[in-house]
């Protein structure tokens, strides 16, 4: 082999490494928001932080994409293996909006009502409680633009949490 076909065959190796690597590094970025978002929540309340979970990622994934012809917020129905927060927007959305928009329903959550797992005001805090649960260890989380340009996000959690009579923390 020629010293030129060496080196075009050097320069197509480098420039596909990099192509790999941009796409290893979205998606590090990706696992990170949601992440941060949930860890930042948890030491708020000395719970400790999540890691990622490519078995639950996998699941996340696999149950977005069939959300992707229509965008509906409807669960998945894997709670007896893992939790799972949903969220929907009808453009845009990312990891970090999902998981702040989760975060978000804190002040709605009384650790001191005597029902465990109580929202205040006829609020929803049940989100924010799975972000927090104590014994959740990891996540997986996906996103999916939908047929209808709106953005479809699952977060799920194994161990799951909310159970009802515990407190989450």
């Amino acid at each position: 082999m020629g010293l030129r076909n060496v080196s075009i065959s050097l320069f197509f190796s480098c420039v596909l490494s990099l192509v790999i690597l941009g796409h290893v590094a979205k998606a590090q970025v990706s696992q990170q928001d949601y992440l941060s978002g949930h860890n930042v929540a948890r030491s708020e309340v000395h719970v400790s932080n999540l890691v990622w979970n490519g078995t639950v990622a996998a699941f996340a994934q696999n149950y977005a994409n069939q959300r992707k012809g229509d965008c509906n917020l409807v669960h998945s129905g894997g709670g007896r293996i893992y939790g799972e927060n949903i969220a929907m927007s009808t453009g845009d959305m990312s990891g970090t909006d999902a998981v702040k928009m989760w975060v978000d329903e804190k002040p709605y959550y009384n650790y001191n009502v005597p029902i465990p797992n109580c929202c205040v005001g006829g609020q929803q805090c049940l989100h924010y409680t799975q972000v927090v649960w104590r014994n959740t260890k990891s996540i997986g989380c996906a996103k999916v633009r939908c047929n209808n340009g709106g953005t479809f996000i699952t977060c799920n959690y194994y161990p799951p949490g909310n159970y009802g009579g515990e407190k989450p923390y």
